[in-house]
């Protein structure tokens, strides 16, 4: 015979009757305290001879309650729960109130989807992150419309506010489980056309807090019409003092921020995306601080949504940095570049490009580097930024030898590689994103030096070029210059940092060629009067190649070396190497 005794203070909801049966771990007594109602538990099969109190008694800790009489276990019935996880009532709610946000659930808004030839939100967060990993963050949040819509509309029309997102891994296959978390985020244009509202801005405010406090990146895809004036729940008047912009602004430069956007893209969801540090955009993509209806409430005619932000408009004025054909291209673009923040690969090829042809004999015949960079990087690695604006600077990340590289190199092709204030804003936008994502830098140089004239005066030169020689000048990734022609003037110096000692390496190629400006500047400009003092046009012609020519030789590459003003004249097929070895 065993006394089963209270184990705390309360009072007895019920216990089990004499002549009860019970297995070892059953209940034979409920006892109520703090509002919370506790089971005491048989330690031993028996029955139940005795009760020592009556249900509304109060009962003391260590006070009897019943009174267990032994019998074999062969006897007592097994214990039994009548409830398993699948037949509760709440979780059945639960799983129900989340199937409502899922695809499945809603067949006709997925078809308007495939009409427009979109994927649904719910899709591309599940191309973008990978499989299995996707924790969500409010799935059962709703719009903010109780007081003027029924619960059960809201419920079933606005789930999740129109906003999927959480926190998932991204390229785990190539660089493992940790360090590859990332906040992913989407509008879910099937809700209220991707509409901002109230809740789903206290949702980007919670997933923009976890970004900053555990120092992932985001990436986030920006489909929808700007605010939602239909929220009517929340006091207020302009609700200008939301957080979410702030706090994404404040990601900037700590984490790397990536935005995906196709088709319209209006009002605020154009500020988060016009935000993020690389654009990525549909070709057809329309892009605008307002929409059709605010444009024409603001007294600015009708317009229609398709003439607003034409991605022919913003692929060429650096609001968008990579042009896509479609949302799948978007993610793809969007896990390679994450991979440039996370790491290096372990397996890469070399290029297939000649290296060594690539710059012609003849110092005056132009070439693509284009093609340099592609015999300098790991064969398929490069992801050029801003193609279409300031041809004359590309700006691209890529791979040498796996290790994530960012290069930005000048352009023969156009102006003859001079830099004018396009391609030094290029410049200084790709060092500063380089900067704040941790990706070393190669700048590939064959310049002339800085363009120079009123018109480049007039397009604001002078503060641009003192933005690359400030840029440069506060770099906290490593970085190196190669010389593959021309390295004159101040526009050289810009391409390494404000000067050749800067970077951690500067070296040339053998076509490689120095000056304090171009060549034939400085022989107009120096030898002014020599040229005036000759007789006739030829031979002034003939005195002007003489003194270029002996120019050239002066300011060519391993005279330039012989002095120490760089670190050496390499053969090109060794830049791979220098590069591997000093950025790191």
């Amino acid at each position: 015979m065993t006394w089963v005794e209270a184990p705390l203070i309360g009072t007895v909801v019920w216990l089990a009757p004499p002549g009860t049966v019970v297995a070892a771990g059953e209940t034979v007594a409920i006892i109520e305290a703090m509002k919370m109602e506790h089971v005491v538990a048989a330690s031993d099969a028996g029955t139940v001879a005795e009760a020592a109190l009556a249900t509304g008694e109060r009962v003391e800790q260590g006070q009897r309650l019943v009174l267990l009489e032994s019998v074999s276990s062969a006897v007592a019935p097994a214990a039994t729960d009548d409830s398993t996880p699948t037949d509760r009532a709440d979780l059945a709610e639960v799983r129900e109130r989340h199937d409502i946000g899922r695809d499945a659930a809603r067949p006709d808004a997925v078809a308007k989807r495939r009409e427009r030839g979109r994927r649904t939100a719910r899709e591309n967060l599940a191309d973008l992150v990978d499989p299995g990993s996707f924790v969500e963050i409010g799935p059962l949040a709703i719009a903010a419309q109780r007081r003027r819509r029924d619960i059960d509309d809201l419920i079933a029309k606005t789930p999740a506010d129109g906003l999927v997102g959480g926190i998932g891994t991204v390229n785990a296959d190539l660089f493992g489980p940790d360090g590859t978390d990332c906040v992913v985020a989407s509008y879910d244009y099937m809700v209220l056309a991707g509409t901002q509202g109230m809740v789903n801005h206290r949702k980007k405010d919670r997933l923009f807090e976890l970004a900053e406090r555990r120092s992932l990146p985001v990436v986030f895809l920006t489909e929808g019409g700007g605010g939602r004036p239909g929220d009517v729940d929340m006091p207020g008047v302009s609700w200008l003092d939301c957080l979410a912009f702030a706090l994404f602004g404040g990601l900037s430069g700590s984490v790397p921020l990536i935005g995906i956007n196709a088709g319209y893209c209006f009002a605020g969801n154009a500020a988060l995306l016009g935000t993020c540090d690389v654009v990525i955009a549909t070709e057809d993509s329309n892009i605008g601080m307002a929409g059709p209806a605010m444009i024409s409430g603001g007294g600015l005619g009708d317009v229609a949504a398709t003439a607003i932000g034409p991605t022919e408009v913003h692929r060429y004025n650096g609001v968008i940095d990579i042009v896509v054909p479609d949302e799948a291209a978007g993610v793809a673009a969007a896990k390679t570049l994450l991979g440039f923040h996370q790491g290096a690969f372990t397996t890469w090829e070399p290029p297939t490009t000649d290296v060594r042809s690539v710059v012609p004999v003849n110092r005056k015949q132009v070439y693509d580097m284009h093609n340099a960079i592609l015999a300098v990087v790991d064969e398929g690695s490069g992801l050029e930024l801003r193609a279409d604006i300031a041809p004359g600077m590309i700006t691209t990340f890529a791979r040498i030898e796996g290790r994530p590289v960012g290069i930005i190199a000048n352009n023969p092709l156009h102006l003859s590689g001079a830099v004018d204030h396009a391609a030094a804003e290029k410049a200084v936008w790709f060092m500063r994103l380089c900067d704040s994502w941790g990706v070393p830098l190669l700048f590939l140089c064959d310049t002339p030096g800085f363009m120079v004239g009123p018109p480049s005066d007039a397009e604001g030169l002078p503060r641009s070029a003192g933005e690359m020689f400030r840029v440069g000048g506060n770099l906290s990734v490593p970085f190196a210059t190669v010389i593959t022609r021309k390295g004159y003037g101040l526009g050289a110096q810009a391409m390494a940092g404000g000067g050749f000692k800067e970077p951690l390496f500067t070296v040339s190629w053998p076509t490689g060629e120095f000056g304090p400006m171009g060549l034939e500047g400085a022989v107009e400009l120096g030898f002014a009067k020599e040229l005036a003092a000759a007789e006739d046009e030829v031979e002034r012609k003939a005195l002007f190649e003489t003194l270029v020519e002996k120019m050239y030789h002066h300011g060519k590459a391993v005279n330039v070396a012989s002095h120490f003003e760089i670190d050496d004249v390499i053969d090109p097929a060794d830049t791979r190497r220098w590069v591997t070895r000093l950025l790191r």
